[in-house]
C-alpha cells in the first residue's frame, strides 16, 4: 500500500517591494494635499485689507440695486423738467425776470429731488439691515468704522456729481430761455457745486438715520419731518411771544437755507453765502459720528 505524500509547508513570501515612485514627489517635491505633511499654497496674492476694497464693495453693491436707479432717476427728472417747465412758463408771460439770475428757476427742482436723495440715502444702509445683508458685510469687514465711511464716501460723490451736473445742465438752459441779469461767477459757483455738495450733505444725514434706526419707512418719515416740519410749524406760530422761533425756524428750515444758495434770503439776518453748506457739513458730521458710536456698541 503505498502512502500519500504528506502535504508541503507553505514557505513564507517575502513582502512584494513598493513601486518606485514617480512624478514629483520622487524628485523631492513636496507631498500632495491630503498627504502627511501637506501644505497647500494659494494662488491668489494675500495682503492686507484697506479702505479702497470697502468703497469697491460699496460702489458694486450701490449700483446694482435698482432703488439706486429710480431715486436718482426720479430726482433728474424733477429737477430738469420741473426746471425747464418753470423756464418756458416765465419767458412766455413775460420773457424777463428783474434782479435776479435766471439760475434762481431750478430751485423748485431741487427742493423737491432732494426727497429722492433722502430715501436713497436711508435705503443704503436700512435695506441691508432688511435683507440680513449688513452680517455678510461686517463679517466681510468686521471694521465697522471703515463700512460707515465707504458708504458714506461712495454714496456723497455720487449724489454731488450727479446733483451738481444736472443742476448745471439746469442753469445753463434756463439762462438761454429767460431774459434775466447776468449771474457773477460765485453766483453760478454756489448754484451749481454749492447746491450738489448741500444735496449730498443732507443725504448723508439720511445715511446717518438709516443706520441709527435700520428701519425704512421710519427713517424716510423722520428724514421728511426734518426738511418739512420747521418751516411748516413756523407758519403757523403767530404769537408775538414766538417770534424770535419763527424766525429761527424760517432762516434755518432746509427749503430756506437752499434758497440761499440761489441768492434768495428770507431775512437779512438769516445765513448767508456759504452758511448754510458749512452748517450741513456739521450736521452731518455729528450725524455720521452717532452712528459710528450706535454701529460699535450694538450687535446687528
Amino acid at each position: 500500500m503505498t502512502t500519500p505524500p504528506m502535504p508541503s509547508t507553505p514557505q513564507p513570501q517575502a513582502p512584494a517591494q513598493a513601486p518606485a515612485q514617480a512624478g514629483p514627489a520622487a524628485a523631492g517635491a513636496p507631498p500632495f494635499p491630503g498627504q502627511a505633511g501637506a501644505t497647500y499654497t494659494s494662488p491668489i496674492p494675500i495682503r492686507s485689507t484697506h479702505i479702497g476694497d470697502a468703497i469697491a464693495s460699496e460702489w458694486t453693491k450701490i449700483r446694482s440695486v435698482r432703488s439706486t436707479v429710480w431715486t436718482l432717476g426720479i430726482m433728474i427728472f424733477l429737477m430738469l423738467g420741473l426746471g425747464l417747465l418753470i423756464a418756458w412758463g416765465v419767458s412766455y408771460d413775460d420773457g424777463e425776470l428783474v434782479d435776479v439770475p435766471a439760475l434762481t428757476l431750478g430751485f423748485t427742482g431741487v427742493l423737491l429731488g432732494s426727497l429722492c436723495v433722502i430715501t436713497l440715502g436711508v435705503l443704503t444702509v436700512s435695506s441691508e439691515y432688511g435683507t440680513g445683508m449688513m452680517r455678510t458685510t461686517l463679517t466681510a469687514c468686521p471694521n465697522r468704522g471703515r463700512v460707515l465711511a465707504a458708504k458714506a464716501l461712495v454714496f456723497f460723490a455720487l449724489v454731488f456729481t450727479i446733483t451738481t451736473v444736472t443742476a448745471t445742465v439746469v442753469a445753463v438752459l434756463q439762462t438761454s430761455m429767460v431774459d434775466a441779469v447776468d449771474a457773477t461767477g460765485s453766483e453760478w459757483l454756489r448754484g451749481t457745486v454749492g447746491v450738489g455738495c448741500y444735496i449730498a450733505l443732507l443725504g448723508l444725514i439720511s445715511l446717518a438715520v438709516g443706520s441709527l434706526v435700520r428701519h425704512s419707512a421710519g427713517a424716510i418719515t423722520i428724514m421728511l419731518g426734518v426738511v418739512l416740519l420747521p418751516l411748516v410749524a413756523a407758519m403757523f406760530l403767530f404769537a408775538e411771544s414766538m417770534e424770535e422761533l419763527r424766525r429761527g425756524l424760517l432762516e434755518y428750515s432746509i427749503p430756506s437755507q437752499l434758497s440761499v444758495l440761489y441768492g434768495n434770503t428770507v431775512t437779512d439776518s438769516g445765513p448767508q453765502g456759504w452758511t448754510p453748506v458749512l452748517f450741513m457739513l456739521v450736521l452731518a458730521l455729528v450725524a455720521l459720528g452717532g452712528a459710528l458710536a450706535v454701529l460699535e456698541s450694538r450687535d446687528v
